[in-house]
């Protein structure tokens, strides 16, 4: 079981930029490899290059990637965007590979132990966060 030493929280604050989905990618790679968690490393791009592509592409504000791991051992990836609206419900995942858009969530429901949204506000604007646990083996 982790202790209080082995919890961190970083938070990466994005434009409304496509190339910022490359930055957070690989910001999210450094900071995981820094923390001796390679073995996440893969699936947390994929998780962190959805949530942050669904931020970018569906509001026209700035965006965040908050990345933390919790006293219980747990990586927990959310992506803030400016719309408060709660995203589109996930397609399956088998239905959600045939399309060329809305995947993300699928994929992030197939890959993740838990997901979820929550309301949050940063910048002074309203928003959301859309989030996902990984668990560390």
């Amino acid at each position: 079981m982790p202790t209080s030493d082995d919890t961190w929280d970083y938070t990466l604050y994005i434009p409304n930029d496509p190339r910022a989905v490359t930055v957070c990618r690989r910001t999210l790679r450094v900071i995981l490899t820094m923390h001796d968690l390679t073995g996440l490393v893969d699936t947390a791009e994929l998780l962190a290059t959805e949530l942050v592509s669904n931020a970018v592409r569906h509001t026209k504000g700035p965006a965040a990637l908050r990345v933390r791991r919790s006293p219980e051992g747990l990586v927990w990836i959310g992506a803030w965007d400016t719309d408060p609206a709660p995203p589109e419900p996930p397609v399956p995942l088998e239905q959600a590979l045939e399309r060329e858009e809305g995947r993300g969530l699928g994929l992030v429901t197939a890959c993740a132990e838990y997901w979820g949204w929550q309301p949050s506000a940063r910048f002074g604007d309203r928003g959301k966060y859309v989030w996902c646990e990984l668990g560390v083996a």
